[in-house]
């Protein structure tokens, strides 16, 4: 029976395979692209979102087929304002699925395009409905016009986070928390340890959403030619129906999405083209920085983790693993032909050792004659910072989240909980400390000032290195580390950032770095280089378990973190993580 289960995973793995080679095949002979026509105009749904980094390889794109990587955006809205075919640009907006500096970044991106002298108009169904509306509304004003579904909304209403303390619920299960921090503004342990939120959580969160929104007024009292003023008071009146966004000046027009796309036509007329920015890409001959000096762009995307980075193509996850980080840097730095090094990070932060190992790359990068330019987007705090800190410059977008310079760890302590369902547990142990991460009891005093030693150690490390990276003395850096996590904008005042901007300005410091022109080509390839889809395949086991008679045996392998969720409630905390942030 086992080798007859066998034989028809066996089948169905060849099957498999063959349906993949076939795919691949397919996607590679349709690749082929007719030229941009003489005119069009240019077409993009922002409502889709974007992406920090989508792999090149088939399979990946399969899943990922409407997410745009932000790299991919910027550099096609920069191609198409020198790119005489292209008349005009009309996106779709609305429900910005982007965090807020990557919305700053595609902002910047748009109104470069209109000083082209190109016209820019954007469509949105509704911006907010029943819900906050505020990036995808500072967005589209990046846009000359704004068109506004009738039945739709503005919910420009300010910014604002609710966080949520589960202290009352671990207490009723009878749960023990045991961790600490350095220092008080470290409040990523603050969702198990309090029922509200401290001074030092409330100063910062209040500081991070005042930056944030002073940043909004200011960019759309600009665009919309009206006062920072006027703007307070629309935040402090919205969210607002369709007429009224309109009376108010928020929107240009309320139209439906084909009204739109008529109105637009016509005014280029008849024979202009539409082309989505995806085929743009495709079609046109000079690939953004796709030609010239060779700079290396090295991602470190999601939490940072020991071992190898990982992406998961179906919800667009990644992971920032030390393994691969350093191996690209590695590469980067043999490779004779590349002049620098552009790192994008956007990481919440990880694990201190493996943020260590990153650093350290970082370092012999430079040493090497190889310039580290730091781009960061969403976020980039705590092991994100970790990593950024040691390049030559960094550079942040306002509205960037980074800082949070601190450490936290500690233990849950389940004992009661157990007893309550009945469930003892015992021990056996050689060692005085070898249980010291064990759930079943609280640490010793001893264990204690030892856990104590380690906080301290860390902080010291991340801080004296922060100092030697950021030029500053190590009194200055406690000033503005604690844990607190910064704005870009407040971040740059406080020297933990170069620059304000994105990619493009990163871009430009490296060119100042190799004294090039302002204005030469730069060829960002992307390290480390990417495996095809067999390779990625062959790797993880795929074709090897789909074609074995041990399928059910791996199965129930791969569901153990499943059935030992029980346990894994006690694992130690990262030690560089920062603070979820939930901003609406």
């Amino acid at each position: 029976m086992r080798r007859k289960i066998g034989r028809i995973l066996a089948w169905i793995g060849g099957i498999t395979v063959g349906l993949v080679a076939l795919t691949i095949l397919s996607v590679v002979l349709l690749s082929g692209e007719d030229p941009v026509p003489d005119q069009v105009i240019l077409e993009i749904n922002l409502g889709q979102g974007v992406a920090e980094y989508v792999p090149e390889d088939p399979f990946a794109k399969l899943f990922a087929d409407e997410v745009r990587s932000l790299r991919d955006v910027v550099g096609a809205l920069d191609a198409a304002a020198s790119d005489d075919r292209v008349v005009g640009l009309l996106a779709r907006g609305g429900g910005a699925a982007m965090g807020f500096a990557q919305a700053q970044e595609i902002r910047d991106a748009v109104l470069d395009f209109g000083k082209s002298g190109k016209p820019t108009a954007i469509f949105a169904e509704t911006f907010g409905e029943f819900g906050a509306g505020n990036v995808g509304y500072y967005l589209a004003t990046a846009f000359e016009r704004i068109y506004l579904q009738p039945s739709g909304d503005v919910g420009l209403m300010g910014l604002a986070m609710e966080h949520p303390f589960v202290k009352g619920t671990l207490d009723s299960l009878g749960i023990g928390v045991q961790m600490d921090h350095r220092y008080e503004y470290k409040n990523a342990m603050n969702l198990y340890t309090e029922t509200k939120f401290t001074d030092a959580h409330r100063e910062a969160s209040e500081a991070l959403l005042k930056s944030m929104v002073d940043q909004m007024v200011l960019g759309i009292s600009q665009a919309r030619g009206t006062t920072p003023e006027a703007v307070r008071d629309l935040i402090n009146r919205g969210p607002f129906l369709a007429l009224s966004a309109h009376a108010e000046g928020l929107v240009d027009s309320l139209a439906y999405w084909d009204e739109v796309h008529g109105l637009v036509k016509r005014e280029h007329g008849e024979d202009t083209k539409w082309l989505d920015i995806k085929n743009y890409l495709k079609r046109i001959d000079e690939k953004p920085y796709g030609e010239g000096t060779k700079v290396a762009l090295i991602y470190g995307v999601g939490p940072v983790l020991r071992g190898k980075s990982t992406y998961d193509p179906l919800y667009g996850s990644a992971t920032m693993g030390a393994t691969t980080l350093t191996k690209a840097f590695r590469d980067a730095v043999k490779d004779k032909d590349v002049r620098a090094i552009l790192f994008r990070i956007d990481s919440p932060g990880g694990s201190y050792v493996a943020s260590d190992a990153i650093w350290r790359e970082v370092a012999k990068a430079k040493k090497a004659d190889k310039p580290v330019v730091v781009s960061m987007g969403n976020v980039a705090g705590s092991g994100g910072y970790f990593v950024a800190m040691n390049a030559d410059k960094i550079v942040a977008q306002p509205g960037s989240i980074t800082g949070s310079i601190g450490v936290l760890a500690g233990k849950f302590v389940t004992t009661e909980f157990w007893e309550r369902l009945g469930i003892t547990w015992d021990t056996a142990q050689v060692g005085e400390n070898a249980l010291i991460w064990g759930t079943g009891a609280e640490f010793t005093p001893e264990q204690w000032a030892k856990f104590q030693t380690w906080l301290d150690r860390i902080y010291e490390d991340f801080t004296a290195k922060v100092a030697e990276g950021r030029d500053m003395s190590q009194a200055d850096v406690h000033a503005v580390a604690k844990g607190r996590i910064w704005t870009g904008e407040n971040a740059k005042a406080h020297g933990l950032v170069d620059e304000l901007g994105g990619m493009k300005t990163a871009m430009s410091l490296i060119r100042e770095a190799l004294e090039l022109e302002a204005d030469a080509s730069l060829n960002l390839v992307v390290f480390p280089k990417e495996k095809t889809l067999i390779e990625q395949v062959m790797e993880k086991g795929l074709i090897r378990t789909m074609s074995n008679g041990d399928a059910l045996e791996r199965l129930t392998t791969e569901l153990q973190p499943v059935f030992h969720f029980a346990r894994t409630v006690g694992q130690p905390r990262q030690v560089l993580e920062m603070t979820p942030v939930d901003i609406r």
